[in-house]
């Protein structure tokens, strides 16, 4: 159903899959931070100020519902809205927060494994969030190799509010995260300022370029296999193993990724599966194919107990 408030103000409503915990995916997605990079999480509501064709919208999301009959309200802002303009914001945002996942089967496939399923428990309706696109999931990702995750939160932010398309709505600023040509025009001494190394600023701004050129570059449609994906995307300078695996969760919701390589997560699967005996790079990948095809889910709820002081 889509209300139509003015021809700058329209509600429509999302009814997620259950079961679907609004506050706990909106929180995991924003770190439980009320703002983080292009995403806002205040009075119980998330915002997201989204780029679509040139156009700025406001997508403002409550839940009005349950976890297990989970219901949506979402108001979406705009200079003269269409039909076509609430139609993309409301396909964005559900892509962004995950509505349309099933974690029935994953929940079965895990009873057995008592750490997990124990986060399970807690986390109950937890599903996982996305970047609005796959470029945005790579920059990000990029942007976090080895740093912390309060560095990299003051990096995303510079570079959104610098890049990023700005709008003011009730008297707030938002911003829209950086299109690929705003990056690939900046030059390396402008990103330098933005507090990353001179070789993380090579990454950023050649990736852009890349992406500025080939904007179908980040589909992968057509793989169905994600060693291919990772193969291909692992050919663009500054991108390892490590961040195509974050890139197939995040940017292209694969649910079968596993980012082998990850300190916080060997340390974890350490001390919950290995009685503290230090677990080797080279063994993650196997143990992880307990998992499968379900690894992205768990190494979300893996990370996401890890924050709220599970582990």
């Amino acid at each position: 159903m889509i209300e139509r408030l003015d021809m700058n103000r329209v509600v429509t409503n999302i009814f997620p899959k259950g079961p679907y915990d609004f506050e706990l995916t909106v929180g995991y997605h924003t770190y439980y931070r009320s703002r983080y990079g292009a995403d806002h999480w205040e009075d119980d509501k998330y915002r997201r100020l989204l780029e679509i064709d040139n156009k700025l919208l406001l997508a403002s999301v409550r839940s009005t519902g349950t976890v297990d009959r989970p219901e949506l309200e979402m108001v979406v802002e705009g200079t003269a809205l269409s039909q076509y303009d609430v139609t993309r914001a409301k396909s964005q945002i559900e892509w962004i927060l995950g509505t349309s996942q099933d974690l029935k089967q994953f929940y079965g496939s895990i009873v057995d494994d008592d750490p997990l399923n124990n986060f399970c428990q807690h986390l109950y309706g937890l599903h996982i969030p996305h970047a609005q696109s796959p470029y945005e999931s790579l920059i990000l990702a990029v942007l976090g190799q080895q740093i912390s995750n309060n560095v990299a939160r003051l990096i995303r932010t510079l570079i959104i509010e610098k890049y990023g398309s700005p709008a003011k709505y009730n008297g707030m600023d938002y911003y829209a995260f950086p299109q690929p040509i705003s990056l690939a025009k900046a030059s390396l001494e402008d990103l330098r300022l933005l507090k990353m190394s001179y070789r993380k600023a090579e990454y950023i701004n050649g990736i852009s370029q890349v992406i500025a050129d080939q904007s179908d570059l980040l589909t992968f449609a057509e793989y169905q296999d994600n060693n291919e994906i990772v193969s291909k995307i692992m050919q663009l300078r500054g991108v390892g193993r490590w961040t195509a695996q974050w890139l197939l969760i995040k940017g292209l919701g694969r649910m079968d990724a596993f980012p082998v390589g990850d300190l916080a997560l060997k340390q974890m699967l350490t001390k919950l599966y290995f009685d503290q005996t230090t677990l080797k790079e080279e063994e993650m990948e196997p143990f992880s194919k307990r998992w499968s095809p379900w690894r992205s889910y768990a190494t979300t709820y893996l990370f996401a107990a890890n924050r709220q002081g599970l582990i």
